[in-house]
């Protein structure tokens, strides 16, 4: 394992922990897409179905289990546990604008026509999209939490850290992954603009950032 994926894997975990920690010191997923985070369990629960059927490594096993149960306790957070403090209103991204293509897609573009294939690449499409709802839902309030802009700045690090992963992998072992990278650099590309803001507004220590209203 490269430095690159490590340090990847640790940003996306330090992203959902500073998720469910906000969630649950504050007592509010206020600001928060529950869309987004459901269609990251789903990413989660379609690409891990190996899970008991390959094994890989320890460290890859545990990181599964970790990522699977840490995005269903988000979900449960957000609906049931703290549901009244949920932002529904807000939270109004069509999210069969991103399943309905992504389905598509992951029919067409695959490595092997077989299920297991289809649902790994279906969860490798539909995390470069499953962000949307959560930068929609900023873009439509006008601003966000620091902490939510933390989580979401660890998130499009762990992706970012993934490209590199990839460079490194194809220079040292020839490997390379199309469908992962194209995807990857794809969800990158949606960060950029946050990446700015975030840079410019947050770490010089605004409480909130505010976001242009859209039209």
């Amino acid at each position: 394992m490269n430095v690159f994926r490590l340090a990847g894997d640790v940003s996306h975990l330090v992203a959902i922990i500073i998720l469910l920690l906000k969630i649950w010191r504050s007592k509010s997923c206020a600001g928060i897409s529950g869309k987004s985070q459901v269609l990251f369990a789903l990413v989660f629960t379609t690409r891990y179905l190996d899970l008991f059927t390959a094994f890989i490594s320890a460290y890859n096993t545990v990181m599964k289990v970790v990522f699977l149960a840490l995005s269903y306790a988000t979900v449960y957070l957000i609906y049931m546990r703290f549901r009244n403090s949920y932002d529904s209103g807000n939270d109004t991204f069509r999210v069969e604008f991103l399943l309905v293509p992504v389905i598509g897609l992951s029919f067409l573009e695959n490595y092997a026509f077989t299920p297991m294939e289809i649902l790994w690449t279906f969860s490798i499409f539909l995390e470069a999209v499953a962000i949307m709802p959560q930068l929609f839902m900023i873009t439509k309030t006008g601003e966000a939490e620091s902490i939510t802009t933390h989580y979401l700045f660890f998130l499009g690090l762990y992706r970012a850290l993934y490209i590199g992963n990839w460079v490194w992998r194809y220079h040292t072992e020839g490997f390379f992954d199309q469908i992962a990278v194209v995807s990857g650099v794809v969800q990158t590309i949606f960060y950029c603009d946050f990446f700015y803001l975030y840079v410019t507004r947050v770490l010089r220590g605004r409480g909130k950032m505010s976001l242009p209203m859209p039209v």
